[in-house]
């Protein structure tokens, strides 16, 4: 993927049993990124997201605000290099 970028974010507060990623599926496949969205046993959600800046920088963004009835109390993500391998994004088991 040339120009790509890509990040892993973990996603703590109230963001599981709010549609956090459903909403998070559709907004990435909004802004045309691709990777997965999951839960973790610990009440977070993780994300990892691949795509030109210009389409990650406001997919980050979102994660602050996430869906409607979500409150999320902090993002903390690293940057990595992009893989590749993810062609969508998808909600990861």
């Amino acid at each position: 993927m040339k120009d790509a970028s890509a990040f892993f974010a973990i996603i703590s507060g109230h963001v599981q049993g709010v549609g956090f990623r459903y909403f998070c599926r559709h907004k990435a496949q909004h802004f045309g990124v691709s990777g997965w969205v999951r839960n973790t046993e610990e009440g977070k959600v993780e994300v990892l997201a691949e795509g030109p800046p210009a389409r990650l920088n406001p997919f980050l963004k979102w994660l602050h605000e996430g869906p409607p009835h979500a409150k999320v109390e902090s993002v903390e993500y690293e940057i990595r290099n992009p893989e590749g391998r993810y062609k969508t994004f998808f909600i990861s088991d």
